[in-house]
């Protein structure tokens, strides 16, 4: 059995965690509270844009766009979003662990060489380094999402696409569900899949009916490259929200964990020195019986 001096330094260096991981929950849940205010005032914003563009198509309007062109695979852009730091569960290893399967897949396929990956977060791009050539000029914009650097990723991105330096771009991300829920996503940025399926009124199934000047199909084509903007700045603002959420979570359960076992220490102590004490007594009274 540890000495109670022992005892006595692990309970102060427990405590000592304790107030940290106390003091990083308060802050990851602030955090969350910001990221969550964020993705709900945008979601509204996005799915509209979306719902415009789709209820177009279903009205028989024909999209000539090269963001929508398919064309054979040989080269592909895959963004894989993270976070910049750690102490978050198992957030990061998640996504490099999916990341990590694409690009082998791709690699199959394809070679190495003809990858271009793309780590948002410093964390995914520590770990990718190890093994793929990294493309790292918006390692950055993932801390803080802002809708110009968003745009800017995504200009380049459709530069890519439209010069055909690229014939898919891909994103690998953590999709926010609840503050105990994060779910790991894959999906294709472009080409751009759009359906024809138009949403129609509940209660007397009308489809909506849009006036559009100077006309659906020029409205379209500027629409498209606004819908993919704001998709990738709504993948920014998912994965923030989805930090911040396992963020809490881990630094929850590590304050559990260090009260768990600061109690268990502190009945640790109690019994070593209720057992000094015994030993005492018991020295002074066969020392008495001399």
């Amino acid at each position: 059995m540890a000495s109670l001096k022992e005892i006595k330094g692990r309970i102060g260096s427990v405590q000592s965690t304790l107030k940290i991981t106390s003091a990083m929950k308060l802050v990851a849940s602030t955090k969350l509270r910001r990221a969550q205010t964020a993705i709900e005032n945008m979601l509204p914003y996005d799915r509209q844009l979306n719902s415009i563009l789709h209820n177009f198509l279903a009205s028989g309007v024909t999209v000539v766009s090269p963001f929508t062109e398919e064309r054979p695979v040989e080269r592909v852009a895959v963004v894989v979003v993270a976070s910049n730091s750690s102490l978050c569960g198992g957030f990061n290893s998640n996504i490099v662990r999916k990341a990590d399967n694409v690009l082998e897949e791709y690699a199959k396929q394809l070679g190495k060489d003809h990858l271009l990956v793309y780590p948002i977060g410093r964390k995914v791009a520590q770990s990718l380094g190890k093994r793929h050539k990294l493309t790292e000029d918006y390692k950055m914009i993932g801390d803080k999402p802002a809708y110009k650097e968003a745009s800017e990723l995504a200009e380049h991105l459709m530069n890519l696409f439209v010069n055909k330096e690229v014939d898919r771009v891909e994103f690998v991300y953590t999709h926010y569900k609840s503050t105990a829920t994060q779910v790991v996503m894959h999906e294709t940025f472009l080409p751009l899949a759009l359906n024809s399926e138009g949403e129609k009124n509940n209660k007397d199934g009308i489809m909506p009916d849009y006036i559009v000047e100077p006309s659906a199909e020029e409205l379209v084509s500027r629409l498209l490259p606004k819908a993919l903007r704001m998709k990738i700045y709504t993948i920014l603002l998912d994965s923030n929200a989805s930090e911040h959420a396992a963020r809490t979570v881990a630094m929850q359960q590590a304050t559990d964990n260090a009260n768990d076992l600061l109690q268990e220490l502190n009945l640790m102590y109690n019994k070593g020195r209720q057992q000094a004490i015994t030993n005492e007594l018991l020295d002074i009274i066969g020392g008495s019986l001399k």
